[in-house]
C-alpha cells in the first residue's frame, strides 16, 4: 500500500513528497485545485498550511480535502522537475 511518508512546502503550490516505497519528488497541484473542496486552498496561505494524516497517509487540510497518495505519486512521476528529486 502506497503511503505519504513526509511533505513540505516548496512555493506557489508544489509539495515535496516522500513515499514509503523511498521515492522522493515534488508535486504540483496547481492544476489539481478544481471543484468546492480545493477552492479554499487557491488561497496561498491556505494551501501551505496542509499537514500529513496518520489515518489516510496523505497530506490533508482543514477543511477535509485531500490527496490520495497514488494521485500524488502519479503527479511526481510525470513531472519534470520530479525526477531531480527522486531516488532510482
Amino acid at each position: 500500500m502506497l503511503e505519504l511518508k513526509k511533505a513540505a512546502y516548496v512555493d506557489e503550490y508544489r509539495i515535496r513528497v516522500q513515499f514509503n516505497n523511498g521515492k522522493t519528488g515534488i508535486v504540483d497541484l496547481n492544476d489539481s485545485l478544481w471543484g468546492p473542496v480545493f477552492e479554499p486552498l487557491k488561497n496561498k496561505d491556505v494551501f501551505k498550511r496542509f499537514s500529513l494524516s496518520p489515518t489516510l497517509h496523505t497530506i490533508c487540510w482543514e477543511n477535509d480535502a485531500d490527496f490520495a497518495p497514488e494521485y500524488l505519486y502519479k503527479k511526481m512521476i510525470e513531472e519534470p522537475s520530479a525526477t531531480a528529486f527522486s531516488n532510482g
